[in-house]
């Protein structure tokens, strides 16, 4: 659910395009309504003078009501009749028929002779239509007010990116990571009692840790400091440092220091604030999106609570991109007068796909197609903007790349194969397409793990530890600096020689004993363990021949279990047979 930028109603997001129509239409028919009603001429009923005052009459009305006073009593003008005429002399109507309204203070009631009854010289309207006019009008100057108030507000934020425009300031209107403030989450209960530890927030960019932290820090009522590991050093945290120790003087109560991207702090850095936690006077939150247990100090580590904060999945994807476009929105009517952007349900499934998660990088794509479409004054249906229209924009501004979609299976799946076809060129192209579209790098370096035991195997046996090495390699480095062992790992397994004897090996037992339900077979009693007298009397490891103790290794001895039989997986044939026709 959205609110309405018009009215404030909560809607669904499928139907907002819709209703933000339907509301602008019954604006407009409101306002022409209320400038009827100012321009309709009153009721012609009689009323005493004391009626409210300021009441809107016409001049033609006026003129025929003293012409019936003057039938019914057919009586020489009064003092009274004279203030009336002249009243009317003086506003010279020229055209009696031209209506025209104006705000009128009633003159004290006209009579006649004693004998005649007072007539008042004004007509009313009705209290029951007067009061709906009221009404009108102080809904429209009260809707006036807070529209107006929203175009400033909107002006003065209109440039700031749509994800700092969109960031909560409260937790209901957080969106995610419901496993830590959900219901039972364990920040919820920090939030609710207004007390938190020390801790640090690991997760992907865009999942909103910083966020969290400005929302924990409010609801604590403590002095908050912000901080980046990428625009602070060590001056300024012993600066921080003596102000939080004068409000704890001052106070007794300590200071929330808030470090986004903690990890860009050396380990020798990160020391400077263990003494100020240790003794209270801080409260650290770290945001970090690399591994806190490589990356963070172990001893500030262990003063710190960890919390792991997850992707976005698709629902919240699709809530966070339904609040930019009603954003976006309210700039394009109010502050721009152009037309309002909608996006096709499949567009919106496409950009919470692509998104992988990551909310700022959502946005990021709505404010480029909000950009592409600026100018754009057609659009008349919910679904003028298609997947196709934005995958075109993304592709002339972004480097296209699906990291939970078909570019993320098919790319990873050709470098594989590159490999597989010794073919060191094209698997250093597909490396380079995935780490410029952010795939995740350890994802690459598991991939070359399997390749090392799948496609090469025993003929070469080195391939295995230095696929696992140049794993390690990126988890200690990062990126950029561990692109090259990442290519040089590829390179490696690309030009060694290819066997899938124990690929096909492996796979053909595992269809076989699925196939034959043998994995209950009784184990042979001379291959079972003995570690006990009792265990040995029942028969256990009876009859086993210990291979090193024999010329070579060589005894005749079973294995397989009895009911199963020998079986061979493994013929010593590293590759295939066939020729290419192609060669």
């Amino acid at each position: 659910m959205v609110n309405c930028p018009i009215c404030g109603e909560n809607i669904d997001l499928s139907k907002i395009n819709i209703h933000l129509d339907k509301c602008e239409i019954q604006h407009r028919r409101n306002s022409k309504e209320l400038e009827q009603s100012k321009a309709t001429p009153s009721s012609n009923d009689e009323s005493d003078i004391s009626q409210p005052q300021h009441e809107v009459i016409t001049i033609k009305e006026e003129e025929e009501n003293y012409d019936n006073i003057s039938t019914q009593k057919n009586a020489t003008k009064t003092h009274g009749t004279n203030a009336l005429s002249s009243l009317l002399s003086g506003n010279k109507i020229k055209n009696k028929e031209r209506q025209r309204t104006y705000h009128y203070q009633p003159s004290p009631q006209i009579t006649t002779p004693s004998s005649s009854p007072k007539i008042s010289n004004t007509t009313t309207v009705p209290s029951i239509k007067r009061d709906r006019d009221e009404e009108i009008i102080e809904s429209n100057q009260d809707f006036k007010k807070t529209k107006n108030n929203t175009i400033e507000q909107l002006k003065l934020t209109c440039h700031l990116p749509l994800s700092e425009r969109l960031r909560p300031t409260d937790i209901s209107n957080y969106i995610g990571q419901s496993h830590l403030v959900g219901e039972h989450g364990i920040l919820r209960g920090y939030l609710k009692h207004g007390r938190i530890p020390s801790l640090i927030l690991w997760g992907y960019p865009g999942t909103g840790k910083t966020t969290l932290a400005r929302i924990l820090a409010k609801n604590a009522h403590l002095r908050f400091i912000e901080m980046s590991g990428v625009m602070n050093g060590v001056s300024d945290c012993k600066k921080a440092f003596e102000e939080a120790n004068n409000e704890m003087k001052l106070t007794r109560k300590p200071t929330i220091i808030f470090v986004d991207e903690i990890h860009r702090f050396s380990k020798n850095q990160q020391d400077i604030f263990l003494n100020y936690v240790e003794r209270g006077v801080i409260i650290l939150i770290g945001a970090t999106t690399e591994n806190p247990s490589f990356n963070v100090n172990k001893a500030l580590l262990s003063r710190c609570r960890v919390f792991v904060l997850e992707k976005l999945n698709d629902d919240e994807m699709r809530l966070l991109i339904g609040r930019g476009l009603v954003e976006i929105n309210k700039v394009r009517k109010l502050v721009y007068n152009t037309n309002v952007l909608k996006l096709s349900k499949d567009a919106i499934d496409w950009i919470a796909s692509v998104a992988d998660g990551d909310g700022r990088l959502a946005l990021g794509c709505i404010e480029l197609i909000d950009s592409n479409f600026i100018k754009e004054t057609t659009c008349s249906t919910p679904d003028d903007v298609t997947v196709d229209d934005v995958k075109n924009i993304l592709k002339k501004s972004t480097v296209l790349y699906d990291r939970v979609g078909d570019a993320h299976y098919d790319t990873i799946s050709a470098f594989h194969k590159s490999i597989r076809g010794s073919n060191p060129d094209a698997a250093m192209y597909y490396l380079a397409r995935m780490l410029n579209g952010g795939e995740d790098p350890l994802y690459i370096a598991r991939r070359m793990i399997r390749i090392a035991s799948e496609d090469i195997g025993v003929l070469d046996d080195s391939c295995l530890p230095f696929a696992i090495s140049a794993y390690q390699a990126v988890q200690f480095v990062g990126l950029p600096e561990a692109d090259l062992a990442l290519v040089h790992c590829a390179v490696k397994l690309a030009r060694a020689p290819k066997s899938v004897e124990i690929y096909r090996g492996w796979k053909e037992m595992k269809s076989w004993m699925a196939g034959h339900g043998i994995e209950g077979a009784e184990i042979p009693m001379h291959l079972r363990n003995a570690p006990t007298k009792l265990m040995s009397d029942l028969g256990y490891s009876k009859g086993y021949k210990y291979n090193p103790n024999f010329k070579n290794g060589m005894v005749q001895q079973t294995y397989f279990p009895e009911s199963v039989g020998e079986k061979v997986f493994l013929n010593h044939e590293h590759l295939g047979d066939k020729i290419d026709p192609d060669l």
